[in-house]
């Protein structure tokens, strides 16, 4: 599901049979999630040609904040948050559309780097957008918050729902187990690419984000709650539905102190 705009980076080295970092999610394993059901998520889209187009997911945080993935903004385009969507090729009459006023990338984020960390940005929106049964703020963890290795969690987006293919028209959503760092970062998953403010999910090799979904939430239930604990991040380049290879996402807690300095002053 992750931003289809990014070219598969570090896939370009050409090692075919390395397992690298790809940073073009959607959701693959997945059904179409109950209109609205999930109504901190948007769709972030970008002008082309006088037409929008869908890239990636983001959760609304604020009514005039969104959290989405560094890889998703980080090359200058005009961008627009659509909350409240459900059908992107259809008029929900439940959508809100507003432009991105401001985009904050975090400053350690490098796009040569996916597997470094920092894939997180935040966009202030030109206008409030209004709260109601639709649109909703996403739950965030408390700082340093860990998840528990098979902590129920879902993924939701609009990306390809297989590899390669085409982008969802409705919202997915799959389920995708929290896998530990321990083991997200052992030598028989991930390794040392994934870092300790990274959150591992799924890794079944039937259910995962994959080109499109970059950037959204990963929705964790926690004291019967659904709280945001990670951003899309990377897939495998071998296949977004790798087995052994889970949806890697940004740690949201890892990033608290951060956030509030971005949005505090605005």
């Amino acid at each position: 599901m992750l931003c289809f705009l990014v070219l598969a980076t570090l896939v370009l080295y050409g090692h075919c049979t390395q397992d690298f970092p790809e940073t073009n999610a959607r959701v693959v394993g997945g059904t179409e999630a109950r209109k609205n059901s999930w109504p901190s998520q948007i769709s972030l889209q970008y002008l082309s040609g006088g037409k929008w187009y869908h890239t990636c997911g983001g959760t609304l945080i604020r009514q005039n904040w969104v959290m989405t993935a560094a890889h998703c903004v980080d090359r200058k385009m005009t961008f627009r948050v659509v909350a409240g969507e459900h059908n992107l090729s259809q008029n929900d009459g439940t959508e809100q559309r507003v432009s991105v006023q401001n985009i904050v990338v975090h400053r350690y984020w490098n796009s040569n780097n996916v597997a470094a960390g920092y894939d997180i940005a935040l966009l202030r929106l030109a206008q409030r957008v209004t709260l109601n049964n639709y649109v909703q703020l996403g739950v965030l963890p408390p700082a340093g918050a860990i998840l528990a290795n098979n902590n129920p969690c879902y993924i939701t987006g609009w990306g390809m729902t297989k590899t390669n293919g085409h982008l969802a028209q409705a919202l997915q959503q799959a389920y995708l187990p929290s896998v530990d760092y321990a083991t997200c970062s052992s030598s028989s998953y991930w390794g040392s690419t994934v870092k300790s403010t990274m959150v591992c999910a799924g890794g079944d090799g039937i259910r995962s984000g994959c080109q499109g979904d970059s950037g959204g939430p990963l929705h964790c239930l926690v004291n019967g709650k659904y709280v945001v604990h990670g951003v899309t991040s990377f897939v495998s380049s071998l296949g977004c539905n790798v087995a052994r290879k889970p949806t890697v996402f940004t740690r949201v807690s890892a990033y608290i102190s951060w956030i509030n300095s971005v949005i505090a002053p605005n």
